[in-house]
């Protein structure tokens, strides 16, 4: 009881400290006051409420039901949640509902994302502004207007975590093609890192997307494992946004193969430590939030102990975990019997916490 007394008092303090305070740009900073406030918080939380930091179900017509996600909310069991293909003022509406369960649960505030690229945003959520497809952009004056008008679409609804930009190379894949900026890679990372600082200025959550590289493989991974075949031709366009400050990284169910390096032996990049960690995390330095695509696609479910071989690869987020009570109990054991795996999930939710901080939520 004190506990939780403790938690309300902490996030009762903190909402109203940074109620005003939106500061994404915190996140990267060496701040000895914002890592303090970080610890308090994890120390407070139990280890189902720990590991509930890391899922995130999606909510909507192609995602679970509103009770559904009340449920995970009042068993305390996840951290965010995906608006996922609704209308504008319908998901308004489930803001505003789970926020005010969140709170009679005593639960942290929640991140709420969505598929807001350019290109889809129309589709996943409807009566939204009308802007051009990614691939209709024309200068890096038109990716900020565009990123501008989605990013105050989302702050109406109240998300705060953006699935964009894609900065996949071209426009071929079948999963891929109107959503890509195109095959010129300097156009790509310059347009991606408007997109980025455009939204992240406005307190959106930016994402780079998708890992190791979509546009230039063969295949669905919404239907099945897709292979990288040799060197990976677009990982180069990701240090740039690295290095402008994105501050989440989507990893594609894609795998990799003939490549002595990085070859992932069958198993799709999120699931895989040579590109999570190796790669992603210490060659090209990445040190913000780690997102899976969504873990029911094809190009995943079929792995045996997928959640748990995403959480040991390095990934921080998982997207639309399948059979999510049990993936949480499966990560909490886990964490009783490896303590490499307890810090790294504690990594994971502490950067979690942070976000949340940086965002103004507490």
């Amino acid at each position: 009881m004190i506990q939780r007394f403790l938690l309300f008092l902490i996030l009762g303090l903190s909402q109203f400290i940074y109620a005003q305070s939106n500061d994404l740009a915190r996140f990267f900073e060496d701040d000895a006051v914002l890592a303090k406030k970080v610890d308090s918080i994890y120390g407070l939380l139990t280890e189902a409420e720990i590991v509930g930091q890391m899922m995130m179900p999606a909510v909507g017509r192609h995602g679970q039901s509103k009770e559904a996600i009340v449920k995970f909310i009042e068993t305390n069991k996840i951290g965010g949640v995906l608006l996922l293909n609704g209308e504008k003022h319908e998901f308004q509406r489930f803001v505003h509902e789970l926020d005010s369960i969140g709170v009679q649960s005593n639960v942290l505030p929640f991140l709420y994302s969505a598929d807001a690229e350019p290109s889809l945003i129309r589709y996943k959520i409807k009566n939204t502004s009308n802007v051009a497809n990614a691939n209709e952009l024309k200068s890096s004056e038109e990716v900020k207007k565009t990123a501008m008008v989605i990013s105050n679409d989302l702050k109406d609804i109240g998300i705060n975590y953006n699935f964009a930009p894609v900065i996949d190379q071209g426009n071929e894949n079948s999963a891929i093609t109107n959503r890509s900026f195109g095959y010129n890679k300097d156009s790509i990372w310059v347009w991606s890192n408007a997109f980025i600082k455009t939204s992240q200025g406005m307190g959106i959550i930016a994402t780079a997307k998708h890992f190791p590289g979509h546009g230039l493989v063969v295949g669905d991974t919404h239907k099945k494992l897709v292979f990288i075949d040799g060197i990976l031709k677009e990982v180069e366009n990701y240090k740039p946004v690295i290095d402008q400050g994105v501050l989440s990284i989507m990893v594609g169910h894609i795998a990799v193969k003939n490549n002595p390096k990085y070859g992932t032996f069958g198993m799709p990049a999120t699931c895989s430590r040579k590109i999570v960690n190796d790669l992603l995390k210490v060659e090209l330095g990445f040190r913000g939030l780690v997102v899976t695509d969504a873990m029911n696609m094809g190009g995943v479910r079929d792995i045996e102990n997928a959640a748990i071989k995403a959480v040991e690869a390095g990934c921080d987020i998982l997207l639309m975990p399948v059979n999510l009570e049990q993936v949480v109990e499966d990560i909490q054991t886990k964490m009783k019997q490896d303590q490499v795996f307890k810090e790294r999930v504690e990594d994971a939710v502490k950067k979690i916490i942070r976000v949340k901080i940086c965002l103004g939520l507490i």
